[in-house]
């Protein structure tokens, strides 16, 4: 798409260049004030369309330390440029216009070459304009669209000297002046149009709609609790897009990065040339229970806690609940810990709850291990069974591992019960086979028991 730019850039010079040149020597020939003058506006054209080439490869450019929304602005300078420039040229159109009808001059000959350099004119100008429009609306590039108007005046302006040149002709020889008035306001209006878009977007005016357009696309996000702000600018062909939305402070950190990114996709699909950075704020909702805002408390904290209690007595709201910490950690550095996660609690869920830490080592993780000598395995098995059988409601156990770690054995098991239990009933019962395991055996670190159903 760069390179398409590139192209149609390069082609308006050419043009620019050639219709001076042609204009430039049918006006010496003729001594054509009229043409000489459109040699003079084709001279800046070539100047602008030269502008507006440099103005489309810098913009083109990728962001850099210093611009970080990449170049496109260029563009927009380069087109406020020509904008500027199409006034200060049908000023003085109507001018000299206006002079001429006062005065009675006529400074155009109606010869041959005029009719036919201005003829050639305007077909160059027609065709270059609508191939300027056509890239300029699929690159949004208000350079060239700035281009193409200049070539659309051009034309204009042309026809206008066509006209004069036959009322000439005819002995009218207030057509030529009269004309170009006409002209030199239409392009007055088309050029303040495209000052006002062009100032709009170097002052990162929204474009219209888009906002609204995007907090609806985002609003219907699954996960989204409200759109808090939508921001966006268009820099070049790429519309910037900045959003916050919030969130349910309660979600893990994988599921807010996976709605941050159908945010982006369903705005991207949407809407092809943005490029949307999402922002997302915690929120409590009146729907946490107060189970999950004493995870959010933990997990804001960094510490691992389980066996979570809440119940109330007598109108007063009491947790409970497993810290784990460092096992090699002093305990009055492990009660610090446990002082600040209590106080975290009791700001969260007000200053009479009444909070309890069971303060525990934490498991350890990434030990060197490796397995048991097969008859050790086969022991460990064989008390299992024994224990399993006397603690009742467990059946067959199996699938029973033992590793040997620098800290003492880890055993891990499989056991059938029956699938009608309770998990708190299943829980006691498992949990009454791994202490018993772990009174038989001393030398096991740690026993992980498996329950699943029997078929």
């Amino acid at each position: 798409m760069q390179d398409q730019k590139e192209k149609v850039a390069l082609g308006s010079i050419a043009a620019s260049g050639a219709l001076t040149i042609g204009k430039a020597i049918v006006g010496v020939m003729t001594g054509s004030l009229a043409i000489l003058s459109e040699a003079g506006h084709s001279l800046i054209d070539f100047g602008a369309t030269v502008m507006t080439y440099f103005a489309v490869r810098i913009s083109g450019r990728p962001a850099d330390a210093e611009h970080h929304y990449g170049h496109g602005k260029v563009e927009s300078i380069s087109a406020l440029a020509e904008t500027v420039l199409l006034f200060v040229l049908s000023g003085v159109v109507i001018w000299e216009a206006v002079r001429r009808l006062l005065s009675g001059e006529s400074a155009v000959e109606a010869t041959l070459w005029a009719f036919g350099i201005i003829a050639a004119s305007i077909a160059i100008d027609f065709f270059r304009a609508r191939m300027l429009y056509r890239v300029a609306d699929a690159t949004s590039s208000e350079a060239l669209e700035a281009d193409a108007l200049h070539f659309g005046s051009d034309m204009w302006s042309s026809l206008a000297v066509l006209i004069g040149l036959g009322g000439v002709a005819l002995g009218m020889q207030w057509a030529d002046a009269a004309a170009a008035i006409v002209v030199a306001v239409l392009v007055c209006v088309a050029a303040w149009r495209l000052g006002r878009r062009t100032i709009d977007t170097l002052t990162d005016t929204a474009p219209a709609g888009v906002a609204e357009t995007i907090h609806s696309i985002a609003a219907r996000v699954r996960g989204v609790v409200s759109v808090e702000r939508v921001r966006t600018r268009a820099v070049g062909d790429k519309l910037f897009v900045e959003i916050g939305v919030a969130v349910s402070r309660t979600l893990p950190l994988d599921r807010v990065n996976s709605l941050k990114e159908n945010i982006d996709r369903d705005i991207r699909t949407a809407m092809s040339n943005a490029e949307v950075t999402v922002t997302t704020e915690p929120r409590a909702l009146d729907s946490e229970t107060v189970l999950e805002r004493v995870m959010v408390i933990a997990r804001n904290q960094g510490l691992a806690v389980h066996h979570v209690i809440v119940h109330a007595i007598a109108g007063k709201l009491a947790v409970s609940l497993d810290l784990e910490v460092d096992r090699k950690l002093a305990l009055a550095a492990a009660h610090e810990i446990a002082s600040g996660l209590e106080a975290g609690l009791r700001e969260e869920l007000g200053p009479d709850v009444e909070v309890e830490t069971h303060i525990e080592p934490l498991h350890i993780g990434g030990l060197p291990g490796r397995d048991s000598a097969p008859d050790r395995v086969a022991a460990i098995r064989a008390a299992l069974s024994q224990i399993a059988a006397n603690v009742g409601l467990v059946g067959e156990v199996h699938d029973v591992r033992v590793r040997e770690t620098p800290d003492g054995e880890i055993v891990n098991f499989h056991c059938r019960v029956d699938p009608a239990l309770t998990v708190e009933t299943v829980h006691e019962k498992v949990d009454k086979i791994e202490q018993a395991l772990r009174a038989q055996f001393p030398s096991i670190k740690r026993v992980i028991g498996h329950a699943e159903p029997a078929r």
